[in-house]
């Protein structure tokens, strides 16, 4: 045999590269069932057959690609195709999608009998999970000893079994790996791998106990658990709340010999931080200190998004100067979570002053942080302040988007200036950024709550104008304004509309209705629409609002019994009464009644009742109340108020708090 000489080798990068660029290999002619579907190669061979002894023109122009390029090689020596053209074929195809195209090069192969490599079909595999064709993968992998003759091994198994996954197809994914394993023929052994993707499919169906089987299985079939296996079990166990067993595994993972890593504790920092145990989360960074594992950005920004969500921003203030001095820098989401943290608290104001230092630090200040910090000072009344951010935001050249035009009108309604809001709108369309609902909205409630609702109606009108998709926001807040204008007949005839077109109304947009009915004496009609409410999802079902509505129509027609009721069974549904819900009864008894009466026998009944169901939060409002209104509560209300605040968990509680604030 003569050895390549560098001409040839010359030749076959020329063949390749050719082979490559070119999708006109004449690959057009071949029959394919479906797109985007492997046929077997034996029937395609089979069914061709015939091809042979026909004209020479009519087979050459039926092959799946052209042969010339490789009939004039033997000129140059004795040059044989070889299979990694093939193969290169494959990958490029696979890389750039062109499904029709690689099922003819596996035609080809197929009919010159040639073996496809499993890191071909893996490349196939992969190709077939960005297309979102798992069934397709499945069928391929299943094909490929009896067409393509090619041992199938766990790799192969790991590959199809992740395309399953990623999809979300998580029971799909466990009938094939279960069909698989316990198939003798396949006779395919599951490695780590095969078991982390398990577990991990198992875990996001919430069958943490079978997750926890099958790795206490992984040692029986001599597979060792690594740090993937630990990470992705601990956070199925943090998901559903069993912190204690996720902790538990820390420690058996080093003494199994297995090193937890910045992952591994971040995993579990954020589970800690999520249940609101910020201590557990803190002592667990000491320990990470301890094994010389240093705390990464990730493990920062979740102990301070957990004492932001706690409402402990100082300590999260503080918590960022130790990052820096740990010569760990924060990145935007750090400052975004403290900015956001802080907004939330109703302090704007100094999340104004983060952002000037994320400036100084010469950090990227984006769109939504500029947003949050616009609207918080809007709702904490600081328009002159949120303007002020919106002209600095501009001169730095930071183009507002969607989100922040939208914060800017919805924080301009609220001071009242709608008609600058609009302007503002006009100005967001101008410079191409689609208003959203949320937009719109805005802009209507603020025409409405400022007397306009003619102009309301109009920005209405122009959301379909401007092809925006109307939800149930938009309904609630239209309805809600055409209730409170008294506009009864308009507000039915968009409440139609939107069950029409499967709009389901939220609370507010029944409780608007329900309130336009009782002030237009329609009390029967608003009950029956009470009623329906009852029957639907939880975030449908009528809040202490809409049961105050009612029991001040029925109050104000001396309904007094009928009212009791309604107060009884709106306790019994979990919803507690409020300041509003005893002004209406204290307002009817001394009014309604032949008999007037202060309330004072009433609001303690309603204390103790509260007190008796542990709804605590609701009997100290209504022991408020009293005091507010000089009504002296009796001596069993304030020995249940005693018995509450002397609970031993409530007493340790107050002992931490006061431990906090002192040491913290």
């Amino acid at each position: 045999m003569r050895k390549w000489s560098l001409p040839h080798t010359k030749t076959l990068l020329t063949i390749t590269n050719s082979a490559m660029k070119m999708k006109t290999l004449s690959l057009t002619t071949i029959p394919s069932e479906r797109s985007h579907r492997f046929f077997s190669v034996r029937s395609a061979v089979s069914s061709n057959k015939h091809m042979e002894t026909e004209p020479q023109g009519k087979a050459k122009s039926e092959q799946p690609f052209s042969d010339e390029i490789f009939n004039s090689t033997p000129k140059l020596g004795s040059y044989q195709l070889g299979d990694s053209t093939f193969y290169s074929l494959i990958q490029h195809y696979a890389n750039s999608g062109d499904f029709k195209s690689l099922e003819m090069v596996l035609y080809r192969m197929g009919r010159e009998k040639r073996v496809v490599l499993e890191k071909s079909f893996i490349f196939i595999f992969k190709a077939y999970g960005k297309a979102h064709l798992v069934e397709e993968a499945i069928r391929l992998f299943h094909t490929m000893v009896d067409e393509f003759h090619c041992k199938r091994t766990v790799k192969s198994f790991n590959s199809v079994l992740n395309v399953i996954i990623q999809e979300g197809l998580y029971h799909r994914a466990l009938e094939f790996y279960n069909h698989i394993v316990n198939a003798k023929h396949m006779n395919i052994l599951p490695n780590t791998l095969t078991f982390n993707l398990v577990i991990k499919t198992v875990c996001r169906l919430g069958l943490v106990d079978n997750a926890i089987e099958l790795f206490r299985e992984m040692p029986v079939r001599n597979c060792e658990p690594d740090i993937y296996t630990y990470c992705t079990l601990m956070d199925g166990l943090c998901k559903e709340n069993r912190l204690d067993e996720a902790v538990l595994l820390l420690d058996e993972m080093q003494v199994d010999g297995c090193f937890p890593t910045p992952v591994t504790f971040n995993v579990l920092i954020n589970g800690l931080c999520k249940n609101g145990e910020l201590g557990r989360a803190a002592k667990l960074v000491d320990n990470m200190f301890l094994k010389g594992c240093l705390p990464n950005e990730v493990t920062y920004n979740t102990l301070i998004h957990g004492l932001c969500l706690k409402g402990n921003l100082d300590k999260a203030v503080s918590l960022l100067d130790r990052m820096v001095a740990s010569k760990c820098m924060p990145n935007e989401v750090t400052y975004g979570t403290i900015i956001n943290g802080l907004v939330k608290l109703g302090r704007a104001v100094d999340g104004a002053r983060v952002l000037m230092s994320m400036e100084e630090r010469k950090f990227h200040v984006n769109e939504y942080i500029y947003s949050t910090l616009i609207s918080g000072l809007f709702k904490e009344g600081k328009a002159e302040d949120a303007m002020k951010l919106w002209k600095q935001m501009m001169e730095k050249g930071c183009k507002p988007n969607t989100v922040v035009y939208s914060a800017l009108i919805d924080g301009l309604c609220r001071v009242g200036k709608p008609d600058e809001a609009e302007e503002i709108l006009f100005e967001m369309i101008n410079n191409g950024c689609a208003a959203n609902a949320f937009t719109y909205s805005s802009l209507m409630k603020g025409f409405f709550e400022s007397g306009k609702g003619h102009k309301a109606v109009e920005i209405w009108k122009d959301m379909a104008k401007n092809n925006c998709v109307y939800n149930e926001v938009c309904y609630s807040v239209l309805i809600h304004g055409l209730c409170e204008d008294g506009k009864l007949r308009e507000a039915r005839m968009v409440w139609t509309q939107t069950l029409s077109r499967g709009c389901k109304p939220d609370v507010v947009a029944y409780s608007s209705m329900i309130h336009g009915l009782c002030n237009a004496g329609l009390l029967e009609e608003a009950l029956k629409l009470f009623n329906e409410m009852l029957c639907l999802e939880p975030k449908s079902q009528p809040d202490v609002f809409t049961y105050n509505i009612l029991l001040n129509a029925l109050c104000k027609q001396s309904n007094i019994s009928h009212s009791i009721d309604l107060l009884n069974s709106m306790m019994d549904r979990g919803c507690d009464p409020d300041l509003v819900t005893c002004n209406i009864f204290l307002t009817a008894l001394k009014e309604k009644l032949e008999t007037p009466q202060d309330g004072t026998d009433f609001l303690n009944e309603l204390a103790i009742r509260l007190f008796k169901r542990q709804r605590t939060s609701g009997g100290f409002k209504i022991v408020e109340v009293m005091l507010q209104k000089f009504l002296s509560p009796k001596t069993s209300t304030w020995e249940r108020v005693v018995q509450e605040l002397c609970r031993p968990k409530r007493i340790q509680a107050a002992i931490n708090k006061c431990w906090n604030n002192l040491y913290g």
